[in-house]
């Protein structure tokens, strides 16, 4: 089940000849739903999807804490890779926006992921005042 539940890290890739992964999930949990009306079977999918939120809520609360703790520390060092930090906020705000759309079912998430983008942004105001950062990715912070 918990294999089930995961998708692999290339899904959703728009090659010629890959199965669209929002059209997969839809089947998947279709799928889910008709074996969850087992009891054994219906009460592993229910351990296995939460302890999917859980593990994914915790990974958001690890950025969270990192921004908070170190963001201003690293825009300070000489050796601060821009591009690796441009990389990591176009990946918050993508997971932002993916949330986004599943936002009533994934309320939880969005609230997670707006204050991860609200504190990124209140971090790295400074920086991005002072020309350190791209104006043009900040200014998506604030979006």
């Amino acid at each position: 089940m918990k294999r089930m539940c995961a998708v692999p890290e290339n899904a959703g890739t728009s090659d010629s000849g890959s199965i669209d992964c929002s059209d997969a999930q839809i089947s998947v949990q279709h799928l889910f739903r008709k074996l969850g009306n087992e009891e054994f079977i219906g009460q592993r999918i229910i351990l296995a999807v939460s302890q999917k939120i859980s593990n994914a809520s915790e990974r958001i609360q690890l950025i969270e804490f990192l921004i908070s703790d170190y963001m201003k520390d690293w825009l300070c060092w000489q050796h601060f890779d821009k591009r690796l930090f441009e990389e990591c906020v176009r990946s918050i705000l993508k997971a932002r926006n993916d949330l986004q759309i599943l936002e009533n079912m994934n309320g939880l998430y969005v609230v997670y992921i707006e204050r991860v983008v609200g504190r990124l942004a209140r971090e790295v105001a400074p920086a991005a005042l002072q020309g350190k950062l791209d104006l043009e990715v900040f200014s998506k912070l604030l979006c």
